[in-house]
């Protein structure tokens, strides 16, 4: 008996059809975030990163060009098993033939060449407006900001991107997710809570006045606790967002490290899921706050991607990482942090929820607490490994060692 033949042997047992399971995860599409391979620089303005987020460490070998950027992305993408799409921001607009406009004034010619990069690959594209790291974030403040000048940039910089989501989706054939997302708030305690959010809601109107294709473009609206610079008020807070994306009858996403600290996105899912067609969600790892480290196959993880499956939710969840770790090694973090969000959806799928429900239903908690334990010694890395092989990426323990060559001959050269 092979080691997959036992594994399948122990989750039949358990109620779970491995080979079901396989076939569900390899058509889940995970959005990978551009922004790991660069440490969030972008193209388009070579401005030091603000706006409540930063990037830490200054391991050799980072992306500086687009192509090199191009070039980690397939190296990552090579030991990646699954659907994918790439997550673009803004920020990642090329020239065209010497022509690099401000990003009032981006338009789909500046990401041609992504679309190409897409369409070679078989893959789609999701996008997010740029409301950081640029001269005309002042104060902290964009979409929020008393500054009509600066309210109308930004404006104007959200209705273009809207029009190249919409552009990515003609292209690619695949509905693009466009995430939104400011950095503005206060470090210190504000004289005024009403009026920012105000700006922002009269802003986030205008910028939607675009007219776009709902069935191809799915706007989306991301809340944060904080950021730094940014600690005593942050104008677009879960409760603004959550608020909006109903007002507005658009997609809320969560980002899993931009709440409290004992908040846990796993617990929100179904409850939004009652009440939203789809959701959107960034993975990432946060410690002690919204630091972005790189995904584990940890407990939230688990239970975030066990919540989407035993919901029958994975074609109503939008999933994509987001997390930028410049002090190791950048494509060992992508590769790692993707395959432990598909490791943690492949173990959900592996869970018999059908039965767990049954048991919670009949109050047999007793018999669930048994179950629930059994499975974490399960058979799991053999299913796993043969999932990379049907895959055709390397199993655990191999593709390190493809990295370790990749940063010799290539990250290690750039200088």
């Amino acid at each position: 008996m092979t080691q997959l033949e036992h594994a399948r042997k122990v989750y039949q047992g358990y109620g779970a059809d491995v080979d079901k399971a396989m076939a569900v995860l390899q058509e889940v599409p995970v959005s990978v975030h551009c922004w790991q391979g660069d440490d969030v620089t972008g193209f388009d303005c070579r401005q030091a990163l603000s706006g409540g987020i930063q990037t830490t460490g200054n391991y050799p070998g980072r992306a500086r060009t687009p192509e090199e950027l191009m070039q980690d992305l397939d190296k990552v993408f090579s030991m990646v098993p699954g659907k994918k799409k790439l997550n673009l921001h803004a920020s990642y607009a090329m020239s065209e033939e010497g022509d690099m406009a401000d990003r009032d004034a981006i338009g789909p010619k500046h990401f041609a060449k992504w679309v190409l990069f897409a369409k070679e690959r078989g893959m789609g594209l999701d996008f997010n407006p740029t409301f950081f790291s640029h001269p005309m974030v002042k104060d902290n403040l964009t979409l929020s900001s008393p500054d009509e000048e600066v309210r109308r940039f930004w404006v104007e910089h959200g209705r273009r991107c809207i029009e190249i989501s919409q552009y990515f989706a003609e292209e690619t054939g695949i509905p693009c997710v466009l995430n939104i997302w400011i950095p503005d708030g206060y470090k210190d305690i504000p004289a005024d809570r009403l009026g920012p959010r105000a700006r922002f809601k009269q802003s986030l109107d205008e910028i939607l006045s675009v007219p776009y294709d709902k069935e191809k473009v799915y706007v989306t609206l991301e809340s944060k606790v904080f950021g730094i610079g940014l600690e005593s008020y942050t104008v677009g807070s879960a409760e603004f967002c959550l608020s909006y994306s109903d007002y507005k009858g658009i997609t809320p996403l969560m980002d899993n490290g931009h709440y409290h600290p004992t908040e846990m996105v796993s617990d929100k899912i179904s409850s939004m899921l009652l009440f939203h067609d789809k959701i959107a969600l960034h993975v990432t790892r946060p410690v002690r706050w919204d630091s972005d480290h790189v995904v584990l196959f940890d407990d939230e993880t688990k239970e975030i991607c066990k919540e989407i499956v035993r919901n029958d939710a994975l074609g109503r969840v939008f999933i994509a990482t987001d997390y930028f770790d410049a002090s190791i090694n950048r494509v060992a973090a992508w590769v790692m942090g993707l395959r432990n969000v598909q490791k943690a959806l492949l173990f959900a799928l592996l869970q018999p929820n059908g039965r767990m429900k049954e048991m919670q239903d009949s109050c047999d908690m007793t018999g669930l607490m048994v179950l629930q334990e059994e499975l974490k010694t399960a058979p799991f890395g053999e299913v796993w490994d043969a999932y990379c092989e049907g895959q055709g990426v390397p199993a655990d323990g191999e593709w390190m060692d493809m990295v370790r060559s990749y940063e010799a001959e290539v990250q290690l050269k750039r200088r």
